[in-house]
């Protein structure tokens, strides 16, 4: 068993690596049972991949190996040419289920869901309920633990665990040990919230229901685990400075690669440049005070920073619901006030720094004292900003319709870099007017 485990193991690790025509030459010659346990372990685009180059035969007995919304979502990864001729080859009850989970968008509720649950009526008895399950578990195999109770329209009424049904009294109604107390979720809903509801109240399914409260199926957690996976994955290249890949890092095609990361990193490469522009309007006053140069990087890069560091938090924290557009004001709050601390934390490093510095009135002239209050004081303004700036960016975004993780740790550090340089100089001509300016 464990050596059955490690090989499964490794040929996942090494499954996103090969081509196309070696996939399918590994596939082909392993044994049927490590074929069945590798096939059911891939996810979906390989699974669909695999399913392309089977015989109908073939394809017919991988596709019925599946759970009913894994097979929907094969069928969506397949060409749109094999879609129809992939779905006649189910039996007519699986092929009117898989048609109505196809119906839903593939970031829904409805089309993350399983439709084959089990469902009791409210004055069965718990005696004729647990036959009914042994006799549903003969013919199903998906793992369930809890069982929905329905009326004749299947509206859902109440939830009922297979431990509070078997430990009931036989004689006892379905509907006197059900809870009325549950949780459900849309069918339209969007996948994200789907994976905010489980990662709130860390359940193992959730039924899901349409507008009118009838039971269409349920989104267990296997089903969401992959999609916070995915979102989470997207989250990260975009807060990384490029556009999702959409797709693995080898299954991306070069172009498609170089597309995805040209574009952010022009646009940021060009908001680097009013970087330079500024520079210019303050030639004049580095040509007096040389040493104002030294620590241009220093100031920039210490703001660009906290303000990465705001925009990710703030980014990750609306992923999750812990923070909604309505608490902008709140975080306003807290962000200035983290971001004075800070400012002053770095300040006061900075200006020990040049005052313990050897040599320091050679290197920084006869005025030192003045250079490091303008570059404590310029740490303190620019780190303040761009807490401010890193943290509310995201909100406004948000408002604008946008994903806020389009709020990257580059973008924001590019947009500090630039007001960064305007508060060195201002607070440098404040402090050094009259002296070195």
């Amino acid at each position: 068993m464990q050596a059955k485990f490690s090989t499964i193991h490794n040929l996942n690790q090494n499954w996103i690596g090969m081509n196309p025509e070696n996939r399918l030459k590994c596939f082909n010659s392993l044994g049927r049972i490590l074929a069945e346990d590798l096939f059911l372990s891939l996810p979906t685009v390989y699974q669909a991949e695999l399913i392309t180059h089977m015989s109908l035969v073939e394809r017919r007995a991988w596709l019925r190996m599946l759970p009913l919304d894994d097979v929907a979502d094969v069928i969506q990864c397949l060409p749109e040419a094999q879609r129809d001729l992939s779905l006649n080859l189910l039996d007519d009850e699986t092929k009117q289920e898989v048609q109505g989970l196809l119906a839903y968008a593939e970031d829904q509720a409805g089309g993350l869901m399983t439709p084959q649950i089990i469902r009791l009526h409210p004055d069965m008895e718990v005696e004729i309920a647990i036959q009914y399950l042994r006799t549903y578990a003969k013919h199903h195999h998906e793992k369930a633990y809890y069982t929905y109770v329905v009326d004749q329209d299947q509206r859902l009424l109440g939830v009922v665990s297979f431990r509070d049904l078997l430990m009931a009294e036989t004689n006892k109604k379905v509907a006197d040990i059900m809870q009325k107390d549950f949780i459900s979720i849309p069918d339209k809903l969007d996948r994200e919230d789907v994976a905010r509801v489980f990662s709130s109240h860390r359940v193992s399914s959730i039924p899901v229901i349409d507008d009118h409260g009838r039971l269409k199926g349920v989104v267990t957690y296997d089903d969401i685990a992959h999609v916070i996976q995915e979102e989470a994955t997207e989250d990260i290249q975009k807060i990384g400075g490029m556009e999702a890949l959409g797709l693995p890092y080898w299954k991306t095609g070069f172009t498609a690669m170089i597309k995805k990361r040209a574009g952010w990193l022009t646009m940021l490469f060009l908001g680097e440049m009013l970087t330079a522009t500024a520079m210019t309007h303050y030639d004049e006053d580095i040509e007096r005070a040389v040493v104002l140069a030294l620590f241009i990087p220093l100031i920039i890069s210490s703001g660009g920073n906290s303000g990465s560091q705001a925009s990710t938090l703030v980014i990750r924290a609306m992923a999750l619901g812990e923070v909604k557009l309505t608490q902008w004001w709140k975080v306003l709050i807290r962000e200035i006030g983290s971001g004075i601390a800070l400012g002053a934390i770095l300040g006061t490093v900075a200006f020990i720094r040049i005052l313990l510095w050897p040599n320091k009135e050679t290197i920084y002239g006869p005025h030192y004292w003045l250079v490091a209050f303008t570059v404590a004081f310029s740490l303190g303004g620019v780190v303040l900003w761009g807490a401010t700036a890193g943290s509310m960016l995201p909100f406004i975004l948000r408002k604008l319709g946008f994903d806020p993780a389009s709020a990257s740790a580059p973008f924001v550090a590019t947009l500090v870099d630039v007001t960064g340089l305007i508060i060195y100089f201002t607070v440098a001509t404040l402090i050094l007017g009259g002296t070195l300016l």
